[in-house]
């Protein structure tokens, strides 16, 4: 039988020279590797819900027949900047690192332009990751490749196609509502929700395959960190304790039904989960099932 790793033992390899403060340790790979063996329950339970839903099928025949997913391409090649060997070479290594931990083919990746710190990945048939300079100015190396993991767990999951869905769900349904007098439009709003709860249960999927590249548990809890609060002026202030003690706090407040119904009613229209929750999932999991899932792997 295996050993059983300890917390932290395949802590990210530091193959970036961009970081060279601690000593260099070897990533683990995980060939053969299927969604299956990351996905969240509430992802699969959100999906199942979501190819339940009616106009579902109609709303993916949309896409298709408007081609949404090419001009969404043509217009992300014709706006950002593409990552590659010769441009942005650290983030590229991170990608190709990424591609094969989780074994997968390698996507195109590209840089917007845009404050605003935010990554997706987008395209069904020919996905590519965007990530906003916002974001990469906001986190360090290893925490980036955290969400270039993240991200590259969306098309290995396969949530993509979903995601263009989400979307352009307004453009969708108000052609779906033209098409049946309006009746298509009133049973889509049930269609929204549920995309959006879909999409809210994919990102904690993904966040497993982001822990899965970067092997680091301290890495994630920063990111997350950052993107519930960061300002890349106060990042050293800020202090992972504090910030699972606020997550507590969070928990405590789900003790009566009226804050469970707020609650629900505060994240209805959310595509996200909030950081501070992504966080506890992600914590929980890295405890519990990630360890079994690494010595599995393990040589």
């Amino acid at each position: 039988m295996k050993e059983r790793p300890s917390r932290g033992a395949l802590a990210f390899a530091r193959y970036n020279p961009a970081v060279a403060d601690t000593k260099k340790r070897k990533l683990l790979t995980f060939p053969g590797l299927t969604a299956e063996q990351f996905q969240h329950p509430s992802d699969n339970k959100a999906t199942d819900s979501l190819k339940a839903i009616p106009g579902i099928d109609k709303a993916v025949a949309k896409v298709m027949e408007y081609g949404l997913e090419r001009l969404a391409y043509l217009d992300n090649t014709a706006s950002n900047v593409r990552v590659s060997e010769k441009m942005f070479p650290n983030m590229h290594k991170s990608l190709k690192w990424g591609c094969r931990i989780l074994d997968i083919p390698e996507p195109e990746f590209y840089v917007s332009l845009n404050p605003v710190p935010n990554a997706y990945t987008y395209g069904h048939t020919n996905p590519f990751v965007v990530m906003t300079s916002g974001l990469v100015d906001l986190l360090t190396p290893e925490e980036r490749f955290f969400v270039i993991g993240h991200e590259l767990g969306h098309i290995k999951a396969g949530h993509v196609l979903y995601t263009i869905i989400a979307h352009n769900i307004a453009s969708i349904m108000e052609r779906i509502g033209q098409a049946t007098f309006g009746i298509g439009s009133l049973l889509g709003q049930g269609l929204v929700y549920a995309l959006l709860e879909w999409h809210r249960k994919a990102e904690l999927t993904a966040d497993r395959a982001g822990l899965l590249c970067v092997q680091n548990m301290d890495a994630c809890i920063n990111t997350f960190m950052k993107l519930a609060g960061g300002a890349t002026s106060l990042a050293a202030e800020m202090d992972r304790d504090e910030f699972l003690t606020q997550i507590r706090s969070y928990e405590d407040a789900d003790r009566s039904t009226l804050n469970k119904a707020y609650k629900i009613l505060l994240t209805a229209e959310r595509t996200h989960p909030y950081a501070i929750l992504r966080a506890k999932e992600l914590d929980l999991w890295h405890d519990d099932q990630y360890a079994d899932l690494v010595s599995s792997f393990a040589t």
